[in-house]
């Protein structure tokens, strides 16, 4: 890297393209555009677009990445130099920096913030380091034949392996069957890319998912021809490999959430696993979704995009709805086939005769039946066991029917400062902040209200003393996560998302406490519970190898209905139309503006000064946050705006000025603004 004149005054500017447009590393809504600078002719060469470079900005130098060099600028003032090209390795590729700037746009966010979450920081050792050719490794073996893998299981899994064989943009949604080995039928999927040399991009949500998929990637395509990224490989390693996919020398990348931003090229095939699981939603600003970004990245880049997973999202629904994806589903009777027998309580009335306390015990006989069979068999048996824990919401007093806003269809709770009535505190919505002291439960007519506590209790003690000599082994809640344990006759008690995988399946599942995760305040409950319980179910053997589940949960409920029928693209479909209905996401867009009283009151006048038919819910006082601080007297609000599809993107211009114009006048007290939040209670 050429080195600078001691004298600044004798810089020069670059003969050809003097001009550099830099997004600057400053996270100030009003500044959020890239802004201009001189080249100097001795950085010329090494000034390409990508690389990191260090200019002065309100009087200090800041770092920023070159976003392309352009003839003339349309500042009319003098511009400033460029002060230094921190490396000479251009990291931001142009499709990638489209990509953040489209993300910040849909989420209302800064393109900064964005960029701080697709480019991992620098590690100059490693860019130091001997760089071999751009190689994109050995070649990806010849895509195996459709009926010779098992994705000749589903009537349109051929065609999806043909379309990204011959390098088309195909999108879909993959309902894997029950027990399916879907690391391998990702990893077919990826060798089919390669083979027509395009690059592959999955994401998955944990450790746990990724050490398997990259497993099984390996043994597809060869260690070589795949890369595994995530934050336990620490900064060294993960940016040595980010740097090989940055180069061209991986094709195939597997990785966690912030791996949606991997810098394949050329993009052939974008995949995301459990679209639904809460780790795909990044916690910090402008909090994206892994799901989002790889949909506006597969149309950007006219890649191909696979959505899997056991479960199916309303918002993966929506794609196949719309029409822009089509579904890849097995027939009816490969899913009987791979499925295990799944009761509920009190699914027929002979069960009832037989066992009449079975809806009130916590393991009823035909629970203890199941579990007892497995164990005689050799296999082991899932316990899975709601987390611990209190959870403050409100339930009909007898059918413990979640009870909800008659205004918003919102979760009622004790709010904060709720005013009181008679020497007892009135249930309020924690969307718009009325209150409801006439409730009448919906499902059953009752006006009784019972405070919910979800919890798991001494499951593993209990289990112990009643299948006295067998193993018990805990996983989650408080125990560390085991990844697999041993096909042997023991009792295994998980948490939900914690379950252990097991060599050859479980001969059985309990699926205890059903109410507990129903009744959570939650616009996505249903859903939420189903993807934990086919997560759950998916891991126990088929019926026809003695495979049975029983869910402690009254069978007559929808969700539990789907599971039963192992119907999850119906119960999508359900949600979407019960969303839409009522207004929720994704039926609509909506945000949520969490602050001080005074500064969520600015956003939402803002907000409504550009459009006027925002439906304004709330504000309502929610607990303190520390992720944006204390607002006005250590109170903060919320707000939820809520607008028809149609105008997502005009909402989340406006939040973005509502926000540049407070950052432009220095605002003290910060504003945290989400759209399409993942959790609303």
């Amino acid at each position: 890297m050429a080195r600078a004149s001691r004298n600044r005054g004798e810089w020069r500017p670059a003969a050809q393209l003097p001009v550099a447009r830099v997004a600057v590393d400053v996270a100030l809504a009003h500044l959020d555009r890239p802004f201009d600078y001189r080249v100097p002719e001795h950085l010329d060469v090494d000034a390409v677009p990508g690389v990191r470079l260090r200019v002065r900005f309100a009087g200090r130098l800041v770092d920023g990445f070159l976003l392309e060099r352009v003839a003339e600028s349309a500042h009319g003032g003098r511009l400033a130099w460029v002060e230094k090209v921190v490396s000479a390795e251009p990291v931001l590729t142009g499709e990638v920096a489209a990509l953040c700037r489209a993300v910040a746009d849909r989420c209302a966010g800064v393109l900064a913030d964005v960029l701080r979450l697709a480019v991992p920081p620098r590690h100059a050792r490693v860019e130091a380091e001997a760089v071999p050719d751009a190689d994109p490794g050995p070649a990806a073996p010849a895509a195996a034949e459709p009926a010779d893998t098992g994705w000749r299981r589903y009537p349109r899994g051929p065609a999806l392996l043909d379309a990204l064989a011959g390098g088309r943009a195909a999108h879909a949604v993959w309902q894997a069957l029950p027990g399916e080995d879907w690391p391998r039928r990702l990893a077919e999927a990826a060798a089919a890319t390669a083979g027509a040399g395009r690059g592959a991009l999955l994401v998955v949500p944990d450790q746990r998912d990724l050490d398997v998929l990259h497993a099984a990637c390996v043994d597809v395509l060869g260690k070589d021809a795949v890369v595994a990224l995530s934050a336990e490989l620490g900064p060294a390693e993960r940016y040595r490999r980010w740097l090989a996919v940055r180069r061209g020398r991986v094709r195939v990348v597997v990785g966690t959430r912030s791996a949606a931003f991997a810098p394949v090229a050329p993009l052939g095939l974008l995949v995301v696993w459990d679209d639904g699981d809460d780790l795909h939603a990044e916690p910090r600003a402008p909090y994206p979704q892994v799901r989002d970004v790889l949909v506006l990245r597969a149309h950007a880049a006219g890649a191909a995009l696979l959505v899997a997973g056991f479960a199916r999202t309303a918002e993966a629904h929506l794609l196949v709805e719309s029409g822009w994806a089509r579904e890849v589903v097995a027939e009816r009777d490969s899913v009987r086939v791979a499925m295990p027998r799944i009761a509920a309580i009190g699914e027929s009335d002979t069960d009832l005769v037989r066992d009449p306390d079975a809806r009130a015990a916590r393991l009823p006989h035909v629970a203890f039946e199941a579990a007892r069979s497995a164990l005689t068999g050799g296999r082991p048996v899932l316990v899975q066991v709601p987390r611990s824990g209190y959870v403050p919401y409100l339930s009909c007093g007898s059918c413990r029917e979640p009870a909800r806003c008659r205004h918003c269809a919102g979760p009622l709770g004790f709010v904060g400062r709720a005013p009181e009535s008679g020497g007892a505190q009135l249930p309020h919505c924690r969307w718009c902040g009325r209150a409801d002291g006439g409730f009448r439960c919906p499902a059953c007519g009752s006006r009784r209200l019972r405070a919910g506590v979800v919890g798991a209790g001494r499951t593993a003690e209990e289990l112990g003393r009643a299948f006295p000599g067998t193993t018990v082994r805990a996983s989650g809640g408080g125990a560390a996560v085991l990844p697999t344990v041993a096909p042997r006759p023991e009792l295994v008690v998980a948490t939900p998302g914690a379950e252990p995988r097991v060599a050859g399946g479980y001969g059985a599942a309990l699926l205890l406490d059903g109410w507990a995760l129903l009744s959570r305040p939650d616009l996505r409950v249903a859903e939420e519970t189903l993807r934990r319980w086919l997560g759950a179910v998916a891991l126990v053997v088929p019926h026809r190898d003695g495979g049975r589940v029983v869910i402690m949960a009254d069978a007559g409920l929808p969700v539990v209905q789907a599971l039963v029928r192992w119907d999850p693209a119906g119960h999508a479909a359900s949600e979407l139309a019960g969303r839409a209905e009522v207004g929720f996401p994704p039926a609509v867009r909506m945000a949520a503006v969490e602050g001080g009283p005074t500064a969520v009151a600015e956003v939402v006048d803002a907000v409504l000064a550009d459009l006027p038919d925002v439906e304004v819910l709330g504000p309502v006082e929610i607990e303190p946050d520390t992720a944006t601080g204390p607002g006005d007297g250590d109170v903060r609000e919320r707000a939820l705006l809520r607008v028809p599809r149609t105008a997502g993107r005009s909402l989340a211009a406006a939040l973005h000025a509502a926000q540049a114009a407070r950052t432009a006048r220095k605002a003290a007290d910060p504003v945290r603004v989400r759209l399409d939040p993942v959790e609303l209670g």
